[in-house]
């Protein structure tokens, strides 16, 4: 039998980023080349290439509260190789669970469609420079952001994601020697981790009106494993709503106190940076707790503001423990 090869590639960047509470994102994606045979496959052969260049970037989100106005980025290299890292605005949108999600995800899932055109994009609205960076390990680049417009806006709020992405390598791929050494039947793949992240810009017109609550509380017991790998065991967790009431996006932090730690000592349960933005009303949350409540004792739910006025209640509740 003659052997038919195929050669594929795909670059899932889009669909490797994952949100953290506050919107900042991360992600590895895989430059991914494989040669397959007619016949029917052997186990296959893999040469997994890490991309040492590991990027960080701050701060984690940028606030204009207007138009004309100038910010800055800090990228820089903490990984152990140099990297080539391309600088642009995508637009995300947020779901209900409070992933974070590339606008192009529409083709893929057209149930986005509703909380998409809520968005209000800044894309045309800013400026970045520059847009591609080499860096050396253990050294930045300020990457400068400009926010106008050259006509009227109308008040609201605007956003895009500064996306920061590394370049694959150009030997990334397998190569046509390597692909004609292929053995019948043999599957072979030659992956690079590709890394990258993504925080948001937004952009504020005319008033700003910041307003929470806390909704559908509940107290529920799940198999959790720790960090450190140990077996799963019983552990306390916290499901709550947080609600938008205002028309500006949320961005602040949850904490749960019992009544042991009131007052003084650390929270029972506690989430930084949690953010809603305007494209939804509510997102769920998930809050693990240190200890287990005691039957009947009085949980204490805070949202705080870390935006307008940081430190300011935004929204409380209670919650007795079964």
């Amino acid at each position: 039998m003659s052997r038919a090869k195929i050669s594929v590639r795909s670059f899932a960047t889009r669909h490797a980023m994952r949100a953290v509470a506050g919107g900042v994102l991360g992600a590895s994606a895989a430059l991914m080349t494989t040669s397959v045979s007619a016949q029917t496959p052997a186990p296959p052969s893999v040469s997994n290439i890490a991309v040492n260049a590991n990027i960080n970037i701050s701060p984690k989100r940028i606030v204009f509260t207007g138009l004309g106005r100038t910010s800055s980025v800090y990228i820089y290299n903490q990984g152990t190789a140099a990297g080539t890292f391309d600088i642009q605005l995508v637009d995300r949108i947020m779901l209900p669970s409070g992933q974070i999600v590339p606008l192009s995800d529409l083709e893929q899932n057209p149930d986005y469609k509703p909380i998409a055109d809520q968005l209000k994009s800044a894309q045309s609205m800013l400026l970045t420079t520059p847009r591609r960076a080499r860096l050396m390990p253990n050294k930045g680049q300020t990457i400068r952001i400009r926010a106008g417009s050259p006509g009227e806006v109308a008040p609201g709020e605007y956003r895009s994601h500064l996306t920061v992405t590394a370049v694959p390598p150009a030997d990334a791929g397998v190569t046509a020697e390597e692909a004609a050494a292929a053995q019948d039947g043999e599957l072979r793949f030659r992956v690079n981790s590709v890394l990258g992240v993504s925080i948001p810009i937004i952009i504020r017109v005319g008033p700003v009106d910041v307003r929470a609550g806390i909704e559908n509380v509940r107290l529920t017991y799940e198999q959790i494993a720790s960090d450190s790998g140990g077996a799963p065991r019983r552990t306390p967790v916290l499901s709550l709503e947080l609600t938008r009431l205002g028309p500006n996006s949320l961005f602040g932090n949850v904490e749960i106190r019992g009544a042991a730690e009131r007052g003084s000592g650390n929270p029972l349960g506690f989430v930084r940076g949690v953010g809603v933005y305007p494209e939804i009303a509510r997102r769920s949350l998930q809050v693990q707790l240190s200890r287990a409540p005691a039957p009947g004792e009085e949980l204490e739910v805070v949202f705080r503001d870390d935006d307008v006025a940081p430190g300011k209640q935004l929204a409380r509740t209670t919650l007795k423990a079964p």
